[in-house]
C-alpha cells in the first residue's frame, strides 16, 4: 500500500542546501518516492541559541513504509550523514540534518517516540510556510 507522508528537513551545519539535497537522495533512496517539495527557507535556530542559521523545506513522498519503519528510516538516513546526538527533553542543538514526520497519511499516533502529526507544527513558521507552498 503506498502513504503519503510529509517530512519537515533542517540543517544548520556546514553546506545547508548540500546537506538537504544529499538527504532527499537517500529519502528516495530508502522511503520512497519524492513527489514534491518545498523551496528552501532559512530561518533562526528555534528552541535553542546558535550562531547558525537554518535552511529548511518540506517534502511530500510516497512510501510503502509504515510509520514506524518510516523512523527507523529518517533516524538511518541522519545518522549516515553524521548526525550523532538527537534532541532529548526539549534540549536542542546544531545538527548537518534532521528530518521530522509532520504527517503520515490521516494518521494519528501518540507514542513516547513517535508523534503524528508533529505536535509542534503550528509552532514553527520554517515548517507551516514551506508547508503551506506544497499543499
Amino acid at each position: 500500500m503506498i502513504h503519503t507522508t510529509y517530512l519537515g528537513l533542517g540543517s544548520n551545519l556546514g553546506e545547508k542546501e548540500k546537506n538537504i539535497r544529499q538527504a532527499l537522495k537517500k529519502i528516495e533512496e530508502k522511503i520512497g518516492h519524492v513527489v514534491r517539495h518545498s523551496a528552501y527557507y532559512y530561518s533562526e535556530p528555534w528552541g535553542f541559541l546558535s550562531d547558525n542559521a537554518f535552511v529548511n523545506i518540506v517534502a511530500c513522498c510516497e512510501t510503502e513504509c509504515t510509520p514506524r519503519e518510516l523512523l527507523q528510516k529518517t533516524q538511518l538516513i541522519e545518522r549516515e550523514m553524521g548526525r550523532r546526538q538527537k534532541s532529548e527533553n526539549g534540549q536542542y542543538h546544531d545538527r548537518i540534518i534532521d528530518i521530522d514526520i509532520l504527517y503520515f497519511d490521516e494518521l494519528t499516533i501518540d507514542e513516547p517516540d513517535l508523534k503524528i502529526p508533529h505536535p509542534l507544527i503550528h509552532q514553527r513558521e520554517f515548517v507551516t510556510i514551506p508547508l503551506s507552498e506544497i499543499l
